[in-house]
């Protein structure tokens, strides 16, 4: 690693405009902040910025939903995310957002050189549209039937069940999401960036050290199956900003989203007097990192560097991959309440809990990464509370009851704080190439060094005697100073923790800080730094962050709808569309901590759904299975707090022991339909 001051900019990929900030986006934003420190605690020249990515089909619908303008949404949902950031001590030199005037100027910028270069062709193209919305669809606003294997209820662009992929025009059954409506083929005239022209320096670029191999060799098969051109405009109505030119065309978002990037800094630049140019000029020396997951490496890595080539802009010099996070060994999951928004776990835990244990997991791969509570408290509790900051506990009463507050002159053993200091160089190369876990494991087998120190010294115990003041005040000064040295090493990680630990030491931490040891130095009053991760507040936040997917309108019971249950009446053709099928009862069982609910797995000839059915007052579960039932089995699936519903089973009866569950048993067989 180059001891010389280095001029470097970072990137976050961009929270998009329409959700909150969840877990996932938390292991990207806190890599990058620990990155970010340990080269700003280096010395370094380093900037990093991000901003929200506001443009695109669902922010225009969403905002439509909320009866608000696209604008106030992006607003509203940039404050929220910058907040939560913010609260998790991610901190970026500059928070933007893509709808702005630097974006709109530096996107315009590079369209034009990429046209005027001969880049961009036009060319008409048969699109889905929807007849009632009167707007072309995105491929996410597709649903319908497997074209490949007859699957339904796909998405647009790829099947879920048998992972083939193809245009949306090439669906069954096509849908469209937003109104409901059967789109229709519409022509429409596209802009097409050609990235085939581009294919050697793209693969030049790939076989250099910008990547992770594995992402290198995932990006081959793009070259194997031959570049496309890509199309870079959609049609009005679409939230974005105009092709210049072309009215009611529009920039696909991914066109200006990495655009942002760019515009973040410019925006910094502007209010700073920093030189752009001197960052994202053709000839730059300056480094320039994106850290980003793995989901959107296409565009990362193909289209981005290809843009900025054709534009006259310099390419990144490292776009780092990460992997996804998973919880309890799963794909985070909403009904589980491992769908955790950040903000909800802030109202219950220490956000350096998450950092600490994040880094302790990252490498430089692009491994996913598993929050296993259990683990995370274990190792938190463990390393943190029971290694680190114990160490300064011990130590730091003796020395301000007995000493007066101040170090001993005197360095105990020279030997183990050289070992200390030794150490900085792995653990600032292992910081510096991303395998934050290799710097965590030192760190512990540092602090595992320190704890043995005090243990075999016992202060406790030579402080009781007269004759071995001296010795014991060196004891603890030096176990202050391990601590000081542990925390310099720390400090890109859990900033806050480190600035306690700067207050109660007395000192600055710079990452040169590890060289000295501070000796005759008057330290302040001890305070607790960190309490211990408490399961219960765990179990809260994941309590909390369950979806209630129960029915959200219950009825009054004075309603003439519940009084008088034929109040309300529906057409022939309402009542045609219901799919009433015989189904056999093959599981039934409690649904835990549910009052009301039965699950069931019902048999409807060769194909099995699970219901929840509010039949629990009436019947045991044992005496369900093997029974025939009704159920109406076209009804969109929902979910519940307790999973997944398929269906409806059918009952009758005024409530409580008497309701009944309708029972065809002569002649019917599971699957039949019922006429």
């Amino acid at each position: 690693m180059s001891s010389q001051p280095r001029k470097i900019l970072v990137t976050s990929a961009l929270p998009y405009a329409n959700g909150s900030i969840h877990l996932g986006h938390l292991l990207e934003h806190i890599q990058t902040d620990i990155w970010t420190r340990f080269q700003r605690m280096c010395g370094h020249e380093i900037y990093s910025v991000c901003a929200d990515d506001a443009h695109g089909t669902p922010v225009m619908l969403k905002a439509q939903e909320l009866g608000i303008t696209p604008e106030e949404m992006v607003a509203r949902t940039r404050a929220e995310h910058h907040q939560d950031l913010l609260d998790f001590f991610v901190e970026y030199d500059n928070y933007h957002v893509t709808h702005s005037d630097e974006n709109k100027e530096l996107s315009e910028l590079i369209y034009n050189r990429l046209n005027d270069a001969g880049y961009i062709s036009k060319r008409t193209i048969s699109q889905l549209f929807d007849p009632e919305k009167k707007m072309f669809l995105p491929d996410r606003f597709v649903k319908g039937t497997c074209p490949s294997c007859g699957a339904e209820d796909q998405n647009g662009d790829s099947c879920d069940n048998c992972g083939a992929t193809y245009d949306p025009t090439e669906m069954k059954n096509p849908r469209s999401v937003v109104s409901g409506a059967t789109p229709i083929l519409k022509d429409s005239e596209h802009f097409f960036f050609d990235l085939p022209q581009f294919s050697d320096m793209l693969q030049t670029w790939l076989k250099s050290d910008a990547l992770q191999s594995e992402i290198s060799n995932k990006l081959e098969e793009w070259f194997e199956k031959g570049l496309q051109q890509w199309d870079i405009s959609r049609d009005a109505p679409y939230f974005g900003f105009e092709i210049p030119g072309a009215p009611n065309k529009f920039f696909y978002v991914w066109v200006d989203a990495p655009v942002g990037y760019m515009a973040s800094f410019k925006n910094l630049c502007d209010r700073s007097g920093i030189n752009f140019d001197e960052y994202w000029g053709a000839d730059s020396d300056a480094e320039l990192y994106h850290f980003i997951g793995k989901d959107i490496t296409y565009f990362h890595c193909l289209f981005w560097p290809a843009m900025l080539e054709g534009a006259g802009f310099r390419k990144p010099t490292g776009v780092n991959v990460h992997g996804f996070v998973t919880v309890n060994g799963a794909k985070m999951s909403k009904s589980k309440g491992t769908f955790i928004k950040g903000r909800t776990y802030l109202e219950h835990l220490n956000p350096e809990y998450l950092r600490y244990y994040f880094a302790s997991k990252l490498g430089a791969n692009v491994t996913d990464i598993d929050l296993n509570f259990e683990d995370f408290a274990q190792k938190v509790n463990s390393d943190l509370v029971g290694k680190v900051v114990n160490i300064a506990s011990r130590c730091a009463s003796f020395i301000t009851k007995r000493f007066d507050g101040k170090l001993s002159d005197n360095v105990l053993e020279p030997e183990l704080v050289a070992e200390f200091q030794n150490a900085q160089a792995s653990i600032a190369q292992a910081f510096e190439e991303r395998q934050y876990h290799k710097a965590i494991r030192e760190i512990m087998a540092l602090a595992d060094k320190a704890n043995q120190f005090i243990d075999a010294n016992a202060p406790w115990v030579t402080i009781k005697d007269e004759s071995k003041q001296a010795f014991t005040h060196d004891v603890c000064s030096l176990g202050i100073n391990l601590f000081r040295l542990l925390m310099v090493y720390l400090k890109p990680v859990v900033p806050k923790l480190a600035e306690q630990a700067e207050a109660f030491l007395n000192d600055n931490l710079s990452w040169s800080s590890a060289q000295t040891v501070l000796t005759g130095h008057e330290i302040n009053k001890f305070k607790a730094l960190m309490q211990r991760v408490d399961m219960d507040k765990v179990n809260a936040m994941v309590d909390d962050s369950k979806e209630n997917l129960a029915p959200t309108v219950t009825l009054d019971p004075n309603s003439p709808l519940v009084k008088d249950p034929i109040s309300d009446t529906i057409e022939f053709d309402d009542f045609a569309k219901i799919d009433l099928r015989i189904a056999k009862i093959v599981v039934a069982e409690h649904v835990e901590k549910a009052d009301k609910l039965l699950r069931l797995e019902l048999d409807l000839g060769g194909e099995t759904r699970q219901v929840f059915a509010g039949i629990k007052s009436a019947y045991q579960p044992e005496d369900l299975v093997g029974k025939l039932t009704v159920m109406v089995a076209n009804l969109a699936p929902r979910k519940m707090r307790f999973g997944m519903s398929e269906g409806m089973v059918l009952a009758a009866g005024p409530g409580g022991k008497d309701l009944w569950i309708m029972e065809p048993h002569e002649g019917a067989q599971p699957g039949m339909k019922v006429k």
